[in-house]
């Protein structure tokens, strides 16, 4: 089992209680985890992005972040949230070059539905509807 991403941040006992009982929600994107707490009036003046490195929550946009010792209500909330640290972290190796999901290959595509408007297209193009789905490619 991986250490405790916890005891690699040092942090306030009220900075931890009020990471687990405000209400945020997280997002994920390209540069790290989207942190929004709904626990304000007005919540998307309460956004800030945490970075993630190694499994290890270590920057956030926010003034606290900046401005105090020890990792924000921020950090600590992605930390003590198994899932969205993972998929941060996962997200993370995908975006420097690591394990990508398996994209299906001509052998592994369902053939297009009979439905579809691949055979009026001109140069054997296909479908918005069969490319988006991954059955069929502008190579095919």
């Amino acid at each position: 089992m991986s250490e405790n991403p916890l005891s690699k941040l040092q942090y306030l006992t009220r900075v931890g209680k009020r990471a687990q009982y405000e209400a945020f929600e997280f997002e994920l994107t390209s540069t790290g985890v989207r942190v929004r707490n709904c626990s304000h009036a007005n919540p998307g003046k309460h956004e800030y992005l945490v970075t993630v490195n190694d499994g290890v929550p270590t920057a956030c946009t926010c003034p606290a972040d900046a401005n105090y010792e020890g990792a924000c209500k921020h950090r600590i909330a992605v930390a003590i949230r198994r899932p969205v640290l993972d998929s941060a972290t996962e997200n993370q190796l995908v975006a420097d070059g690591g394990a990508r999901p398996v994209e299906p290959n001509s052998e592994t595509r369902s053939a297009p539905d009979p439905d579809c408007d691949c055979d009026t297209l001109p140069d054997d193009s296909p479908c918005w509807p069969c490319y988006r789905d991954g059955k069929r490619n502008f190579d095919d």
